[in-house]
């Protein structure tokens, strides 16, 4: 059965979440038939520096005999999200896309003149607001009393939409396809990985299990309140769940997953210091120097260029600053023009559009 969820039609399972793990095995063989291949890094160009550290360095912590040998307990690898695994640059991380439907296209929504002054400087001009507290309340209040069912069919409703920018791929379907093999080699290898996000916690569990055979207790991102509809404004200390309760988004927010809260909640939801770590950005910083810091065990971290401009919306400037950083980090550069043979396979191109919509 299909419900009327803002603007959209979406179905009505009210086992989503555990229908979701139950089908992890099916999601894992649509991913292998689709977006992976042997496990070797088949779309990375042979002779990328990249490449040939990843590969060199998993090869020597997954041998036995090796001194630099970790147990399987320890091989821990976390990932960013947006411009690490999937796209963030057409034109704007999906989260902030979606907020812009919600506010301006979802008519059965009354925003804010906040929200809606905020989401049309974002399409109109290319401006988002400065990552903090106030974007981050207009966000959380935006899903206020979503079930957790009715905001997953919400939002692959809005991923089963054509991606801006791009002819051949959905919103859902923008992960780079080099980088779902990096996650592939390390779970063939024992690696345990996690996503460490910005994006909201929820949406990313939507996102990324679409892709990824990842279960929602290893994608950790942003967090805002979830109470029941028949809470009221109860504090959760002084309610107690009912039987025929149904949680629901509370639409305040928590705490934004960047920089020292990426270490925090690491710490807090894996209780195992990583060894492996892939960012995009200096939100990135901390968990990438985190995870190469007084580690016990040799350790890496990676970081990816938006530097491909004729497959990808690359920003130049943007690329040169993080490589500059990576020289004076120890964290390695991944070239996604000069390290990868694809970006979004073959069937995926550049439609050089304009992004801005009217609302």
């Amino acid at each position: 059965m299909l419900k009327q969820v803002g603007d959209m039609k979406v179905p009505t399972n009210k086992n989503a979440w555990i229908d979701a793990v139950r089908l992890m095995a099916a999601l894992l063989a649509v991913a292998l038939a689709g977006c992976r291949t042997s496990g070797q890094l088949s779309l990375w160009n042979d002779e990328a520096p990249a490449k040939k550290a990843l590969m060199e360095y998993v090869d020597a912590v997954t041998t036995e005999d090796s001194p630099d040998f970790i147990p399987q307990e320890h091989r821990i690898a976390v990932f960013d999200l947006d411009g690490t695994l999937c796209c963030e640059t057409a034109p704007t991380y999906f989260d902030w896309l979606l907020f812009e439907h919600r506010i301006l296209d979802d008519k059965s929504y009354k925003a804010t003149e906040e929200q809606i002054a905020a989401a049309r400087r974002g399409r109109e001009k290319g401006i988002w607001p400065e990552l903090g507290k106030p974007r981050e309340r207009m966000v959380s209040k935006a899903y206020s009393g979503f079930s957790l069912d009715e905001f997953d069919a919400y939002v692959h409703a809005f991923m089963d939409e054509p991606q801006p920018g791009f002819i051949g791929m959905k919103r859902g379907e923008t992960f780079y396809r080099p980088m779902v093999e990096v996650v592939d080699l390390l779970m063939n290898k024992g690696f345990t990985v996690y996503v460490c996000s910005g994006t909201d916690r929820l949406l990313a569990r939507t996102l990324v299990m679409d892709a990824l055979p990842l279960p929602p207790c290893q994608i950790i991102g942003s967090d805002s309140t979830i109470v029941t509809r028949s809470q009221g404004e109860a504090d959760g200390l002084d309610y107690i769940y009912k039987t025929n309760d149904v949680p629901v988004m509370g639409g305040t927010f928590l705490v934004k997953n960047l920089q020292m809260n990426k270490v925090s909640a690491i710490i807090r939801e894996i209780g195992v210091k990583p060894v492996l770590s892939f960012g995009n950005t200096m939100s990135d910083a901390s968990m990438s120097n985190y995870v190469i810091s007084d580690n016990p065990y040799r350790s890496l971290a990676f970081m990816l260029l938006c530097d491909d401009t004729e497959r990808e919306y690359g920003n130049m400037v943007k690329a040169e600053k993080m490589r500059k950083a990576c020289e004076e980090n120890r964290w390695i550069p991944v070239s996604m023009r000069d390290d990868w043979s694809t970006i979004y396979g073959s069937g995926v191109r550049k439609s050089n559009q304009p992004f801005v919509k009217t609302p």
